[in-house]
């Protein structure tokens, strides 16, 4: 009989109760379940009153380096008693577990639980404090780089358009949107005045999914899986494109986008070049997070990615927020 290999596992919730239980010292009833699989693996660890998280990266996706820096970072924001989920040590005051899976090494980290729910649409009060949150840690990060990815233009749009394209034809309408926009864009980016643009470390995936706010309105935020180097604009450009996604109605989403202007500047101050060029940065950030879609297809997309998606995703996603942001800058 042969023996395949394994290119991607799900592992036993009850392996990974007594995994934790024993390199965490946790109680004999600690319980574990499984919340999802995507990018990373994400399970829920119970013992007696205390929650936490514990991801386990997928396989060959972070180096170890590059897990170290994610931790690192979240000490720091910590120790400046910023809100967000952060590792926990074991027994031997390790942050980062080995695990042998059926396809190979893969990391673990035990984080602590972020309190309260995901909120899809939340009031203006809500991205006003979200907004000074954002400009909390980025008064932290401003002017530090980690050992992990830079975010240019070329990781942005080119390297995402490579991957997007072995999933959809040339020939499509949809294809040749991003062929023709991408020189655009990439221009903008060339273009614009850098030393009017703060650098730092982003975290770029700031939206409602990766934030949990309490009965109270405190907020917590966790997933700093995609964190990097760049411009500290791009966490804005993100979370303004998204505002769009889930805001339909025009009027309470300048409202909104204004608290969260708001409570961000009551921390940093965001220059008009950085402005500027938040909407072209938004439209990258979708070239950029599609490409991600397509590059991990054999372990994650492949339940949903196909022509269809793409055609859709790109036309009602990309093309319409291109053509609002288009719009906005010619009534400028």
């Amino acid at each position: 009989m042969t023996n395949f290999s394994v290119i991607s596992s799900t592992l036993s919730p009850a392996d990974i109760a007594t995994f934790v239980r024993e390199k965490y010292s946790l109680t004999a009833n600690t319980t574990c379940k499984l919340l999802k699989t995507g990018i990373n693996h994400t399970y829920r660890i119970d013992s007696d009153n205390e929650t936490f998280i514990f991801r386990i990266y997928s396989y060959n996706w972070r180096t170890k380096e590059e897990i170290t820096e994610e931790l690192n970072l979240l000490q720091l924001l910590k120790q400046n008693d910023i809100s967000v989920s952060y590792p926990i040590a074991d027994n031997t005051k390790n942050f980062i577990q080995t695990i042998i899976a059926p396809e190979g090494q893969r990391f673990a980290v035990l984080f602590s639980y972020a309190q309260g729910h995901k909120i899809q649409t939340y009031s203006k009060e809500t991205h006003f404090e979200i907004g000074k949150l954002m400009a909390q840690i980025h008064s932290k990060t401003k002017n530090l780089e980690q050992k992990r990815i830079t975010y240019t233009s070329d990781i942005l749009l080119n390297q995402s358009l490579n991957y997007i394209r072995q999933f959809i034809s040339d020939d499509t309408d949809e294809i040749q949107f991003l062929i023709k926009t991408q020189p655009l864009l990439e221009k903008e980016l060339f273009n614009a005045d850098t030393h009017l643009l703060r650098k730092g470390i982003v975290h770029l995936d700031i939206w409602f999914d990766n934030l949990n706010i309490s009965d109270k309105n405190k907020i917590t935020l966790f997933d700093f899986d995609f964190c990097g180097n760049g411009w500290l604009c791009l966490d804005i450009a993100y979370y303004i494109m998204q505002l769009h996604n889930t805001e339909k109605n025009e009027n309470e989403r300048a409202e909104k986008m204004k608290a969260f202007y708001s409570g961000y500047e009551t921390i940093e101050k965001i220059s008009d070049e950085e402005k500027r060029l938040i909407p072209t940065l938004g439209v990258c950030l979708y070239y950029f997070y599609l490409g991600i879609q397509c590059k991990r297809f054999d372990n994650w997309s492949n339940t949903f990615l196909n022509e269809v998606y793409l055609k859709r995703y790109i036309t009602v996603l990309i093309k319409s927020y291109y053509e609002t942001t288009k719009q906005n800058k010619n009534c400028a």
